[in-house]
């Protein structure tokens, strides 16, 4: 990790050579000599990086090499702080201007010897390491897999897939006993031995599936919040609209309860709850579960501790997951390792397969550990680079102590972590910040790693690669490797949403803890002992030398103070992060000014969800000159100050609030190393025009806002690769045929005229995602639209002509929306090879619908199928019974006779009984919806 942040400081002192020439004139210099002495030092790190859990006092040099390079950081952007907010200050007395000057100098001369004096430090550091036997490295690591193997990978990016071997039993066997038996079910056994892995197999069993009418999965975890497992089952057993949330949401505790309740006793429902701890977890959670006075709903459970597992019912069905035998072991890592991919010459596979045979024996035939020595494996290319993870592996074993077979495990995580290319370091230890079982937001986090320095562009050989797509590139490296878990990808493959297995999370707070990296505080418990509160005694004590520089501040209910006892001197932080996941208010934003006067050096800065009573945000927040990300949604911020202009490095502003309009000056235009702004739905009443023009980094702009900008000034960003806007002039800068967005990738427009639409898709060649609410007469060809579409929604099209024929042509096309009067005829017909890759289609509000035909052979990949409120639709249509990949419907205000057909023993039950899933869901309540929350995303 030392290396990391040595390489991290180096780049950042080049940037600073170059942006702040005008406050380091003077200085260049020794900070170009320092750059230089850091740049020496890091080829011995690669080495030393390794070798510090061997020697202790490798350790130590290792972490004050660290700290060291922090210190060169600080002084460099401290002094550009003070310099910075002195010019500022708008001094125009001759005689203040000359003291300026005179001061500036005097600190000139200070921060050059403070620079001297590091520089001979490093020098020392660097001797210091040869002397313990440190050598040069220089093996670069290049982030991604092979060229063969990521097409591979990238062909089928769609398709998310956990390994299985071994199971097939133990879910026809689950299965058979939730469907046909009474009482609970409950897998009980070690960490990493697949419990979850083996529930969501039994979950998407089409046995279970058809037997069941609702189904719910909630992590419990152990940090259980009671009152939100009951809400998000509730939610997933009724699927409610918006207002019906907000409803439950105010029930009181025994309302929600007795919900809950009736919802399993009028339905046959399904709930999972995975990783459940303690006994009084279960006794807090069980009033909502009528386990033993229906045959109809069932629980199963999951967890590690047998007398959790018996606890509710000691007579219920339990099932204790064998460990892997020799053979499923060497299968499933053989499956993760691409052995056969990677090495098809069978006098290399002979060896190769003794070494790994040897290395998964270590693993106890436990499959966390396994997959996780797979993955590592899978980016190793040759017998010597294999045969060194196995001494390793066994020189890891030979200095722990304990249980052998846990220990085994354990080191193999942790050996996971020692073989982390040094760039891909603090993007693991970055995970440590998000709480136990927590859906992680990717967008949201590559930003954070971007405005952390963690990443920078490359030039792959045609084009400078975006810092973005560096970083998305590392976390599929990370998933590659088995050490982050993929819960959802978006329709273009990008992993939308992640996780960590609690084990592998065990490790990346271990691993943050004990390089200092960061500091997470829980406020309920923040008086306990444990690894997630990092308790005060505890950080100070591993953290004997340096400074905190990342805290997460991790809250279960109001807000009192934004900085929690004790943390105020830090001065050095650079991440401040918020976690809640229930509404969090805090007394008024006034009172987060002590942020702003604390921690000057901040680069990001996270308050998503935190409510207070409106109002300014303080104009304090100019101070923070070194802020990259600011993220004020969901919070209730009116007002925005004129300082905001000072945020000169901010790289992303999110300020989708809950108040659809927020005051914003006219400041934007000064920042200009913007590139994500996401605005509200009116920036206020003023009548000065923005200059968008300057923007030119920009790659999101969500809400052009119309009011304040012209709309040509999207013409030179040129970066743009998501747009949201309901500008009605959008078109009309498309008839310019120079106009193009070669990078656009997802757009979101208002059309209001007939030849618009062809402009601007003509205009957006390389189109993923396209949504277009309004009126459309006449589609355009197919030949018009993007070769790349995978993602389509039509609002309000009013189209009078049946669109298929010309949508079912679209060759990479994976979502289709057809919503509100986007087609007024009354049939539809889908034809053979038509839709080869779709996945999902969703029929809204199509009220004169009343035929739909689907020819043999058409949306051969179909996966969901959502119908709702078509109304005048009488009949399924019969060729769904020849779209074998079907497995989920939903079918949502309909009428009666179009249920009735399709349930079990209908007229029309034959062509869906193949689905595993069918879901007949209450009526939504109408809501005018302009733009969808996937736009936002």
């Amino acid at each position: 990790m030392a290396e990391s942040a040595v390489s991290t400081v180096v780049q950042r002192l080049g940037d600073l050579l170059i942006q702040e020439a005008v406050f380091l004139d003077g200085v260049n210099e020794e900070v170009y000599g320092m750059q230089v002495e850091l740049q020496r030092m890091q080829s011995f790190l690669r080495d030393a990086d390794r070798r510090q859990d061997e020697e202790e006092s490798v350790k130590n040099w290792v972490s004050e090499i660290r700290e060291t390079a922090y210190d060169v950081e600080d002084i460099i952007e401290e002094f550009a702080l003070k310099v910075a907010l002195r010019r500022r200050s708008g001094m125009v007395n001759v005689m203040k201007r000359y003291a300026t000057l005179a001061k500036e100098t005097v600190e000139l001369h200070n921060v050059g010897n403070e620079i001297q004096i590091i520089k001979n430090r490093i020098s020392s550091l660097t001797k210091s390491l040869q002397t313990y036997g440190i050598i040069q490295r220089n093996d670069d690591w290049i982030p991604g897999l092979g060229r063969q193997q990521q097409q591979l990978r990238r062909s089928y990016s769609h398709i998310v897939e956990e390994d299985i071997v071994g199971l097939e039993e133990d879910v026809k066997v689950l299965a058979e006993q939730l469907v046909n038996s009474n009482g609970i079910v409950s897998i009980c056994g070690m960490g990493g031995i697949g419990k979850t892995t083996l529930a969501k197999k039994v979950y998407h069993n089409s046995k279970v599936r058809h037997h069941f009418d609702a189904f719910a999965w909630a992590y419990v975890s152990q940090q259980c919040q009671v009152r939100e497992v009951w809400e998000g089952i509730l939610f997933k057993l009724t699927n409610p609209s918006k207002e019906q949330r907000e409803e439950i949401a105010n029930l009181r505790d025994e309302e929600l309860v007795k919900r809950l309740y009736q919802v399993q006793l009028e339905k046959k429902c399904l709930v999972i709850l995975d990783d459940i701890w303690t006994i009084p977890t279960w006794n807090n959670l069980c009033p909502a579960f009528p386990y033993w006075k229906t045959a109809g709903s069932k629980i199963l459970l999951t967890t590690r501790k047998m007398d959790v597992a018996l606890h509710p019912d000691p007579t219920c069905f339990l099932h204790v997951p064998p460990q892997l035998n020799d053979d499923e072991s060497w299968e499933l890592f053989k499956k993760k390792a691409c052995v056969d991919n990677n090495y098809p010459d069978v006098r290399n596979r002979a060896e190769i397969e003794r070494l790994g045979r040897e290395m998964v024996g270590r693993c106890t035939g436990l499959p966390l550990a396994i997959i996780v020595l797979g993955g590592l494996l899978a980016t190793k290319k040759t017998i010597f680079e294999w045969d060194v993870v196995r001494k390793n592996i066994i020189s890891h074993l030979r200095r722990g102590k304990g249980d052998e077979q846990l220990l085994g495990v354990t080191e193999v995580l942790a050996l996971s972590y020692h073989e982390l290319p040094y760039q891909l370091k603090p993007c693991f230890l970055h995970l440590a910040h998000f709480p136990e079982d927590c859906e992680i937001q990717t967008k949201k986090m590559i930003r954070m790693w971007v405005a952390e320095g963690f990443v920078s562009s490359v030039y792959n050989g045609v084009e400078e690669e975006t810092m973005e797509d560096v970083a998305q590139r590392y976390l599929g490296e990370l998933v590659e490797r088995c050490m982050v878990q993929v819960v959802e990808r978006g329709t273009t493959g990008r992993i939308r949403t992640c996780r960590m297995h609690d084990l592998m999370r065990d490790l990346c707070v271990s691993k943050a803890k004990q390089e200092n990296f960061l500091e997470v505080f829980n406020q309920s418990l923040a008086s306990d002992h444990s690894a997630d509160s990092f308790p005060r005694s505890t950080v100070r004590e591993a953290r004997s030398i340096g400074r905190l520089r990342r805290l997460a501040v991790v809250l279960e209910g109001d807000l009192h103070k934004f900085i929690p006892s004790g943390y105020k001197r830090n001065s050095h932080l650079r991440s401040l992060l918020y976690f809640h996941e229930k509404a969090c208010h805090a007394e008024n934003w006034g009172s987060i000014k002590s942020v702003f006067k604390n921690f000057k050096l901040l680069r990001v800065l996270d308050l998503e969800g935190i409510q207070s009573h409106g109002g300014k945000l303080p104009k304090e927040i100019g101070k923070l000159i070194h802020l990259r990300f600011l993220s004020l949604r969901d919070t209730d911020i009116d007002e925005l100050p004129s300082t905001i202009g000072n945020l000169r490095y901010l790289q992303t502003l999110d300020l989708l609030t809950w108040n659809s309009t927020v005051q914003i000056p006219n400041v934007v235009w000064r920042l200009n190393r913007l590139r994500h702004l996401y605005l509200p739905e009116s920036c206020g009443e003023d009548s000065y025009k923005w200059q968008l023009a300057n923007l030119v980094n920009l790659q999101t702009l969500v809400n052009f806002p119309a009011e304040k900008c012209e709309i040509t000034d999207l013409v030179r960003l040129n970066h743009l690769k998501k747009l949201v806007i309901d500008d009605p002039k959008f078109g009309a800068i498309f008839r310019s045929p120079r106009v193009r967005f070669y990078r656009l990738q997802s757009l979101s427009f208002v059309s209001n005229e007939d030849s618009t639409v062809v402009q601007v898709i003509q205009g957006c060649p390389n189109l993923y995602k396209l949504h277009i609410e309004g009126q459309i007469e006449k589609l355009p060809e197919c030949q018009q639209f993007s070769a790349n579409l995978a993602k389509l929604n039509l609002l309000g099209s009013k189209l009078t002509e049946d669109p298929m024929p010309t949508l079912e042509k679209l060759p990479n096309l994976r979502i289709l929306r057809l919503q509100m009067d986007s087609f007024l005829g009354n049939k539809m017909v889908c034809l053979d090879k038509g839709f080869p890759q779709l996945k999902s289609l969703f029929l809204y509000d199509l009220p004169n619908l009343e035929e739909w035909e689907v020819v043999e052979g058409a949306m051969a990949n179909l996966f969901h199928l959502e119908i709702s409120n078509c109304t005048s639709l009488k009949t399924a249509p019969e060729g769904l019974r020849f779209i074998t990949s079907l497995r989920e419907m939903e079918i949502r205000s309909m009428l009666k006779a179009f249920r009735t057909r399709l349930e079990h023993g209908g007229e029309d039950y034959y062509k869906v009984q193949h689905v595993p899933s069918i879901a007949f869901r209450l009526p939504l309540k109408q809501t005018t919806l302009h733009f969808f929350p996937f736009l936002f995303e």
